[in-house]
Parts: structure tokens; sequence; C-alpha cells
């Protein structure tokens, strides 16, 4: 495992409930006695550079969990190490041109690189799809992705991935909303204002249709009141998903909106979807992992809901 910091500490936890032996690598040595401190596993640091230039251990798999702007470098550097199994925080770049070069390398090298938008393994998601399934699959949704601009300006991070919030953090619940409602076949987009620290825009709203026939729309304002959701629509009911970690049921031909009971605790226990997610990722279950080859088809529609 890749990163020392808040991430990275996530996964350990994950990674000790499953008894599975892992190498922790981090960079800096405060952090990796944070780290330490903070998990009881134990780790060096140094940078992987340093430790694959004094170790000759082979790895089947590994786990990115550092800072954004790191994440492209250390998944180049993992894949020409040889290693073939890679969980990569999203969005695995730091822009389009960093993924770009995760893709290219993952397919030159027949890498499997996944890109760790955990939402997906959510109770609530889960469920979701069980009951979209259950319904016939999705007629249309509409979700909202409305960031916290007060919140993400004081917040201590490098210039260039504020700039990049859009594919940073609120590709979050956009991946969510297109893995339960299929691939955009046709989108039409609109966005308007800017922030200091975010100049491409602050509102956003959308419309399309999906290959699997949904249509959609979406809307986003960083300028007002809002936050993350889902609603999902059958010839049954509506389902909504807001918070993301909760699920109501709306059915049809009623106003009514009913909480279900989601058995959840492995979303209290850990971070939320990540000890699904680590599973699927060490079984090999691609089903509901998000490859770089399915991140890397849908950054041009990122790009064009986003105006970078």
């Amino acid at each position: 495992m890749v990163g020392a910091g808040p991430m990275a500490i996530d996964y350990a936890k994950v990674l000790q409930a499953l008894n599975h032996p892992t190498t922790a690598v981090g960079r800096g040595v405060d952090g990796v006695n944070a780290f330490i401190q903070k998990t009881g596993m134990s780790a060096v640091s140094g940078g992987i550079e340093e430790y694959f230039s004094q170790n000759d251990a082979k790895f089947s798999h590994a786990i990115i969990a550092t800072g954004v702007e790191a994440l492209a470098d250390n998944c180049l550097f993992l894949i020409k190490a040889g290693i073939k199994k890679i969980l990569i925080e999203k969005p695995a770049g730091l822009n389009l041109e960093q993924i770009t070069e995760v893709y290219n390398s993952a397919v030159d090298n027949k890498a499997k690189v996944y890109v760790a938008y955990n939402r997906r393994f959510y109770s609530s998601i889960s469920k979701a799809k069980e009951l979209i399934d259950e319904d016939g699959g999705l007629t249309s949704f509409h979700f909202e992705f409305t960031e916290w601009a007060h919140k993400i300006e004081p917040l201590q991070k490098a210039a260039a991935i504020k700039a990049h919030w859009f594919l940073a953090n609120s590709t979050h619940v956009i991946d969510t909303a297109f893995f339960l409602g299929g691939t955009p076949e046709k989108m039409e987009s609109f966005h308007s204002g800017s922030l200091s620290w975010h100049p491409s825009g602050s509102i956003y709203c959308g419309a399309g249709i999906t290959k699997s026939n949904a249509l959609f729309t979406y809307h986003s304002n960083w300028e007002s009141a809002g936050r993350w959701g889902l609603e999902l629509l059958t010839n049954k009911r509506k389902i909504i998903v807001r918070p993301l970690e909760e699920l109501y049921i709306q059915m049809r031909g009623s106003i009514d909106n009913h909480k279900f009971d989601l058995d959840n605790t492995l979303d209290i226990q850990y971070k939320p979807g990540l000890y699904n997610q680590v599973i699927a990722f060490l079984n090999g279950d691609d089903n509901k992992l998000c490859s770089i080859q399915e991140h890397y088809a849908m950054c041009p529609f990122y790009y064009k809901m986003s105006n970078y």
C-alpha cells in the first residue's frame, strides 16, 4: 500500500480486519510515524522509489492511497515495477493528461487498474441497484453534486487540486449515478459562474440519455445551498439516496417517502464502502469496480460537464 495519510489509515483498518499481509510505504517520516501510531501496522518511509531500490520484494496487488497530486506518478511507477493489479484512489490523476498516461500504461503493460470510487459499494447503493434490477431497470434519474464552497476554500490543498475539484471530488456522486443508470449516450451541459479557486465554473446543469435508454438530468450550484443526492426512477418507484448513506422509497401512486432499513454495519465500522471495495479488488470481482478503461471513457463527459 502506497501512502500513510488518512485514506491509507482507512485502508489499513480494512486490511487488518481481513488479516491480509500488507507492506505500507509512505514518504515523510512524520506521516509514517503517525500512521504506525494510529494503526499499529508497520510502515516504512522514503517513498516507493527508495523502497523498490532497496528491496527485491514482489507484489501481486497494490493500493495507492496518496494525495491527488501523487496518484498518477505512483501508479505509473508500480505498473513499470510489474504489479498487475492496482487500486488507485480517485480520480487517478490531477487532470485528463495524467489519467491518459495511467490508462495507456495499464493497457500497454496488461495491468488491471481500478479507480477507487468506494460509493459504488455503499450499502444504500447496493440495495438501490438490487431494487432497480428487480424493477427491470431505470427509466430516468436525477443527481445533484453541489459542493460547499465555504468549506472547501479554506482547505490546505494545492491550488491545482482545488482548480480541478469537480474531477477530484464531484465525480464521486457522478460516477455513482452513471454506475446505476448506465453510460451516457448523449448529453447537453450548461455552466456559469466561477470561484476564485475553481475558475472554470460554479453552477452546472444538464440532461441526456444513457446507452440503456434512461433519461437523466443533473444540477449543482456551488454558490447556493444543496448537497449530494440521487433520485432513481423505475416503473414501480422512486428511489431517493440523499444523503448517499441512506435510502428512501416512494412507491408509484404515493407521495410518502419511507426510509429503507439497511444493513450498513460495515459502513459504520469502516469508511463507508471501503470494506467491500477492498474485498472486490482482492478477489478480482470486476462487476462493481471502476476500471481505468471505464474511467478514461467517462472523462470526456466529466470535462464537458465541468467546462475544463
